[in-house]
C-alpha cells in the first residue's frame, strides 16, 4: 500500500466530517472507516475517474456515483486498488451516491474503505453532489468568519488595553481573557515581571520558564550573542505552552499557557507580543534610532550600501527579502507588525495586498501560521531589488502550490555556463514575439515553473484557468512552437530566466 501524502492545506479552516454529517438537509450517513470526529476535510471534489490520484491535491471529500465501476467489480481487487489510490493521494473521505447508477453501496467498497481506514459516506438519491460541495464551503466560510471575527475583536481589545494607565498588566489581562490562558511577562533576567489569568496547573510556570530560554538570546556582545527563534511552543500534559521574544534582543519574553490551542491563538498572542515590545521600550533604543537615521539618509539621497550598516550586521551584511500574504483577507498594520516580530525584524513595508520584510540573512525565516511566505536569496544592498523580485516569484509559487513558505532557489546551474550577455541576447530573440504582451510572458513563466498546471497557474496569477489556457495557446501561436515538447520548455525556461 502506498504511503499517504500530506494534504496541501488551503487558506481556509478545515471542516470536521462530523459537522457535515450533522446537516439534516444532506442526509449523509457514514458506513465505513474511522469515526467522523477524527476526520477533517479541506474541500469537496467530484470525479468518475477509475484512478482519481492525479486529480487530487489531498484533504478532499471525493464524491462519485460509481460510473467508473465495471460490471464485474462486485468482488475482487478493483475497489482495493481504487481506495488505496485515494488514500495514497491524501484523500480525506469518499462519498458514494446511490443514484443514478447504483441502488446500494457495493459491499466490496465498504470492505476496502474499512481496510484502508478511509471514511465512506452514503449519499442519498435526493442529495446532489453540488449540494454537498456547497455545504462544505458554507461550513468553511462560517469557520473562517468566526476566526476572523475573533482575531479582530482581540486586536481591538488589546490595543485598547495598551492605552490604559497600566498598559502592561492590562494587555496581559486582556490576552489571558481572550485565550482563557495564564500569561506571564519575563524580564531579561528570567524573573516574572507581571502575570494574569487563571492559576496554571502545577509545573506550568517552571516549564514556561525553561521555554523562555529557547527564545531569549544568550547574554553577551551583540556580535557573539546566540540567534534565537522569536517564538517556541511545547506542551505539558494537556496544557499548551508558547513563548514569544519581545523586541528582538531586548530579553523580555511573553509566556502563555492554555488548555487547548486554537488556530487563531498564535496570531492573537503575536499581536500582544508586538504591543508589549512597544511598551517595554525596544523601539526607543539605539537600534531604533539607527533605523531612523538610515531612513533619513535614504530620503536625502544616500545609496543603500552606505546606510545598510546602520541597520545592523556591518557594511558587508547580507539580507533576505520576505514577501508575505495573509491567508484570509488583506494585511493590516497590527498583523504586519506581528509578522515582523515573528520573523525577528522591525523593517516592514505594508502594501495593499502584500507585506515585505527585510530580515538579516543569519535569521532563517520559518513558516508563520496564517501567512504564506516567499523568501529571496541572501543579498547585499546593491542586489535588494533582485532579491525583492525573487521573493515576489517565490510567494506566487507558494500560493499556487498552497505551501506555507517557498524559498528562491539560488543554486548555480547550467545557465552559468553561458556568458550572461550571450544568454540575454538569446532570450530577447527567442521571446521577441511576446514582447508586446507582458501578461503573456508572466503567464508562460508561471505555467512553466508549475510544470504546466492550469489550476495552480490560475491561483498564482489570480485569474481563471480558462484565461491561463487562452494565454498559453496564444504564446504557442506567437512563438510558433510546441509547448508540449520538453526541449522547447527547457529553452523557454532558460530564456525566461535570462530575459
Amino acid at each position: 500500500m502506498s504511503e499517504p501524502i500530506a494534504p496541501a492545506v488551503p487558506p481556509t479552516p478545515p471542516v470536521p466530517l462530523s459537522a457535515l454529517l450533522a446537516r439534516e438537509d444532506l442526509g449523509l450517513r457514514q458506513i465505513a472507516g474511522p469515526p467522523a470526529p477524527d476526520t477533517v476535510i479541506h474541500w469537496a471534489h467530484t470525479s468518475e475517474m477509475a484512478d482519481p490520484y492525479p486529480y487530487l491535491l489531498g484533504g478532499e471529500l471525493l464524491l462519485t456515483a460509481g460510473v467508473h465501476v465495471p460490471e464485474a467489480a462486485g468482488a475482487g481487487a478493483y475497489f482495493e486498488d481504487y481506495v488505496s489510490r485515494i488514500v495514497a493521494a491524501g484523500g480525506a473521505a469518499l462519498g458514494f451516491g446511490l443514484a443514478p447508477v447504483h441502488d446500494t453501496v457495493p459491499r466490496a467498497l465498504v470492505a476496502a474503505c474499512d481496510t484502508y481506514g478511509l471514511p465512506l459516506l452514503e449519499v442519498p438519491p435526493r442529495t446532489t453532489f453540488s449540494g454537498v460541495a456547497r455545504a462544505v464551503w458554507q461550513l468553511m466560510a462560517q469557520a473562517r468568519l468566526a476566526e476572523l471575527r475573533r482575531v479582530t475583536e482581540a486586536q481591538q481589545s488589546l490595543a485598547a488595553a495598551a492605552s490604559r494607565p497600566d498598559p502592561v498588566p492590562s494587555v496581559l489581562r486582556q490576552l489571558a481573557q481572550r485565550l482563557s490562558a495564564h500569561a506571564l511577562l519575563y524580564g531579561p533576567d528570567g524573573t516574572v515581571i507581571a502575570s494574569a489569568g487563571r492559576a496554571p496547573v502545577p509545573g506550568t510556570q517552571e516549564a514556561l520558564r525553561q521555554l523562555t530560554g529557547v527564545v531569549r538570546p544568550d547574554a553577551g556582545p551583540a556580535d557573539t550573542a546566540r540567534d534565537a527563534p522569536t517564538s517556541a511552543t511545547d506542551s505539558l500534559g494537556d496544557t499548551q505552552l508558547a513563548a514569544y521574544a519581545l523586541g528582538g534582543s531586548s530579553g523580555f519574553v511573553l509566556g502563555v499557557a492554555t488548555r487547548r490551542r486554537e488556530p487563531a491563538d498564535h496570531t492573537i498572542a503575536s499581536v500582544a507580543a508586538v504591543l508589549l515590545s512597544l511598551l517595554t521600550g525596544e523601539h526607543q533604543s539605539g537600534a531604533g534610532a539607527a533605523r531612523s537615521s538610515a531612513l533619513v539618509r535614504l530620503l536625502l539621497g544616500s545609496a543603500p550600501a552606505e546606510v545598510a550598516a546602520l541597520l545592523g550586521g556591518g557594511d558587508d551584511a547580507r539580507w533576505l527579502v520576505v514577501h508575505a500574504r495573509p491567508e484570509n483577507g488583506s494585511p493590516d498594520p497590527v498583523g504586519s507588525a506581528a509578522l515582523g516580530a515573528a520573523l525577528g525584524s522591525p523593517l516592514i513595508d505594508l502594501a495593499r495586498d502584500v507585506v515585505r520584510v527585510l530580515v538579516p540573512a543569519g535569521r532563517e525565516p520559518a513558516a508563520q501560521p496564517g501567512w504564506t511566505l516567499g523568501v529571496g536569496a541572501p543579498a547585499g544592498p546593491a542586489d535588494w531589488p533582485s532579491a525583492d523580485a525573487q521573493a515576489a516569484r517565490a510567494l506566487a509559487r507558494a500560493r499556487a502550490t498552497r505551501a506555507p513558505l517557498v524559498r528562491h532557489g539560488a543554486r548555480p546551474g547550467l545557465s552559468e555556463l553561458v556568458p550572461r550577455a550571450d544568454a540575454e541576447e538569446y532570450a530577447r530573440a527567442l521571446l521577441a514575439p511576446l514582447a508586446a504582451g507582458p501578461a503573456l510572458t508572466e503567464t508562460l513563466r508561471t505555467w512553466l515553473s508549475l510544470h504546466g498546471s492550469w489550476d495552480r497557474t490560475a491561483v498564482a496569477l489570480d485569474v481563471h484557468r480558462n484565461t491561463v489556457r487562452q494565454r498559453i495557446t496564444r504564446c504557442a501561436a506567437l512563438l510558433d512552437t510546441d509547448l508540449d515538447d520538453p526541449d522547447v520548455r527547457m529553452e523557454l525556461w532558460f530564456a525566461l530566466r535570462r530575459g
